[in-house]
């Protein structure tokens, strides 16, 4: 799956678009690479994502091309992240 579209189905980022804009910018790292929008995400991969001063860490549990939200947060592991962003993930 593409990572862009990973981001929007697991609600790490809510928008397609805005994920696919964090992607280009270079402020999303896949396995410490910065990693494209069209990069091609798999199971065990570490992501980091760069939210202005904030960064935010995740481990990918599972893909699925679509998933209810309450089921969202079970496609990847929080390995590093501050309340701020949890908050705005809505899990705060």
């Amino acid at each position: 799956m593409r990572l862009d579209k990973y981001l929007k189905v697991s609600r790490i980022i809510k928008r397609r678009t805005v994920a696919n804009e964090a992607c280009a910018g270079g402020r999303v790292t896949l396995n410490g690479k910065v990693a494209k929008p069209g990069a091609e995400v798999r199971e065990g991969d570490v992501m980091e994502i760069r939210f202005g001063n904030r960064v935010g860490r995740y481990r990918i549990v599972s893909i699925r091309e679509t998933v209810r939200k309450e089921g969202a947060q079970d496609m990847y592991e929080v390995l590093q992240e501050d309340a701020q962003t949890r908050a705005e993930r809505g899990e705060g």
